[in-house]
């Protein structure tokens, strides 16, 4: 009986009954051992981390004894990849560093992707690495490697520790390093015979708790400047990014835009900030308000693909640009702006909201007006799509019925996981809550939908989960619905399944002809709700659009139960949603001497 030591005098860091306060013996006995692995263990549960995302290896066993010695909960899947999604995933949602295991070799290698998309969404995933052990290191050891450098490129940390006493640091310092200035992934290798190494309890300090990172505070003259660019401008828009949602800004936010009256967009983990109520908050028409601003405040924003790198149409190529953001690196990317802001978002709005309490300003009502009407007409025409219960199943129509679905309570956590069927119901759905909508972020990977809709599944147990996923992203991690049944983890998943990769179906047709589709088509015959049923969740099938919605309650119903439920929804064969930013015919046009069809002979 004996307990780990933590760094500063906050209190003692339990990890089971071996690291139990015990009294003082009239005789001391022999200090009691622990190993690496019940260190690293307690070391996340002092960070604060109560789950772990993993799949079974022998270079993990003794993490795993550590887990259950020290209280963190380990989720298991089939698969590292789906492992290192749903840490991702639980880091968005709490908004804080969370952590994966992946064994040694193709462990690392399968999660690696994983890790790649955090890096491009700016999530603070830790993925610890089971490692061969350092006294073989070079001989050709079982799944020998070199892990850390794949995934140094995405990265922030890639840390070796060399010793077991230096194990809690280690990671602390990682997780510390994740968080600012803006999250990013860290890695951290973990050699086999550091896990296996005993020590004296008592004599193993762990390091303290995580704290509250804060990024650099708002200059006041550049503030005093943000707001006299804001007074003088007659089309002003605030467009925030997913730097905002990570620096808490949105009580900042809505502060700020009760004071101004100036329209808001938001993009990436950003959607949801504001209520889709609020006076200040357009949800749609994003396309037709940016090239009519002539100021734009981007706060937390990345000016790449999805905003047309800050270029024209999207942006008026005269509009005055203030981009703020923690990241100096990123200000000012792809698009100059006349003032680039190193600072927090929460901490810049908050000042430049009290500046406007002190000089008082409402910005021109008719333009806000004007984009609130553009949001009601969509709205309106969004519900036009529900009167024909009998028609076919296009985009359109399910995304309609997913946002109808979802708008019953504005708790639910929506995911989005694939190409065209995403790109329609994106829009369609009103995010009520920050971190309530999910997606790959800009690295576009498929296959996130059942690993995040686990870790939301942990991370809000009350809330609503529902995933809306293409029959294509479906098929990447299909078999985590079984690791949902098995950890009673229930949510539903709404596929619309087109029997095709559809966006890129329709991109290569659109430049090379309907001719070598093999590599676009998917079988309309896969019965991915008999899968379900097969590995004990529940699966229906849809055809007509009257039955979608019956078939959604009674999947609710399911998953309240905590049984993963399956609506596979058919979609017209013949349907094809419009392009998007990236047309097929234009990049056919530009490669062919402004020919559209120059690669169809």
């Amino acid at each position: 009986m004996s307990q780990l030591r933590t760094s500063s005098s906050a209190g003692i860091a339990e990890a089971g009954d071996s690291l139990a306060t015990a009294p003082t013996p009239v005789q001391a006995p022999a200090p009691a051992l622990v190993h690496g692995g019940t260190v690293v263990a307690a070391q996340l549960a002092q960070l604060g981390i109560g789950h772990l995302f993993t799949l079974t290896g022998g270079h993990l066993s003794p993490l795993f004894d550590g887990c259950d010695r020290a209280g963190v909960r380990l989720v298991d899947f089939r698969h590292e990849q789906a492992a290192a999604h749903a840490a991702d995933a639980m880091a968005r949602l709490t908004r804080q560093v969370q952590a994966s295991a992946a064994t040694a070799g193709p462990g690392v290698a399968g999660a690696a992707v994983a890790v790649a998309n955090a890096w491009s969404a700016g999530s603070p995933l830790m993925l610890l690495c089971g490692r061969n052990p350092i006294a073989t290191d070079g001989m050709g050891a079982l799944q020998e490697a070199p892990q850390l450098d794949m995934l140094k490129p995405v990265t922030r940390v890639a840390a070796l520790p060399l010793d077991a006493w230096r194990l809690p640091s280690v990671i602390a310092e990682a997780a510390a390093a994740a968080m600012v200035p803006r999250p990013a992934p860290v890695a951290i290798d973990l050699p086999f015979d550091l896990l296996m190494t005993r020590m004296p309890a008592d004599q193993v300090a762990l390091a303290g708790g995580r704290g509250q990172s804060h990024g650099p505070g708002a200059d006041p003259d550049a503030v005093a400047k943000t707001a006299a660019l804001l007074r003088a401008a007659r089309a002003p828009l605030i467009l925030v990014g997913s730097g905002v949602y990570w620096a808490g800004a949105e009580a900042a936010l809505d502060r700020l835009t009760r004071e101004t009256g100036c329209p808001v967009f938001a993009n990436g983990a950003a959607r949801g900030i504001l209520p889709p109520d609020h006076p200040a908050m357009i949800a749609s028409d994003r396309a037709r308000a940016l090239p009519r601003a002539d100021l734009v405040l981007a706060i937390g924003v990345d000016f790449d693909f999805r905003l047309n790198y800050g270029q024209p149409p999207l942006f008026h190529p005269d509009a005055v640009v203030v981009h703020v953001d923690a990241d100096p690196s990123r200000l000012g990317r792809n698009r100059g702006a006349v003032m680039g802001i190193t600072a927090c978002p929460r901490r810049f709005v908050t000042a430049l909201a009290e500046a406007f309490e002190a000089g008082g300003h409402r910005a021109p009502g008719d333009w806000l007006q004007g984009l609130k009407a553009r949001d009601v007409r969509a709205a309106t025409a969004r519900a036009a799509r529900l009167v024909d219960e009998d028609g076919i199943i296009d985009h359109a129509r399910f995304a309609a019925e997913a946002a109808r679905f979802a708008d019953v309570d504005a708790d639910t956590v929506t995911i989005g996981d694939g190409g065209d069927v995403i790109a329609e119901t994106a829009g369609a759905i009103q995010v009520g809550r920050p971190g309530h909508w999910l997606d790959p972020g800009p690295f576009g990977c498929l296959g996130v939908g059942l690993p995040f809709a686990m870790a939301a599944r942990l991370a809000r147990p009350q809330a609503p989960v529902l995933a809306v996923m293409g029959d294509g992203a479906f098929g990447f991690n299909a078999m985590e619905i079984d690791s949902a049944v098995r950890q009673r983890l229930g949510f539903v998943v709404l596929i619309g399944n087109d029997g095709a990769w559809g966006e890129m179906r329709n991109f290569h047709a659109d430049i090379f002809g309907d001719r070598c589709l093999d590599a676009q088509s998917l079988s309309r015959h896969a019965r991915y709700d008999r899968l379900a049923e097969a590995l004990g969740g529940h699966g229906e099938r849809v055809e007509r659009a009257r039955d979608i919605r019956p078939a959604l309650e009674r999947a609710r119903r399911a998953a309240e139960q905590g049984v993963p439920a399956i609506v596979d929804v058919m979609l017209d064969p013949a349907a094809r949603r419009p392009a998007g930013a990236v047309s097929g015919a234009a990049v056919a046009a530009a490669f062919g001497g402004g020919d559209p069809s120059a690669f169809k002979s």
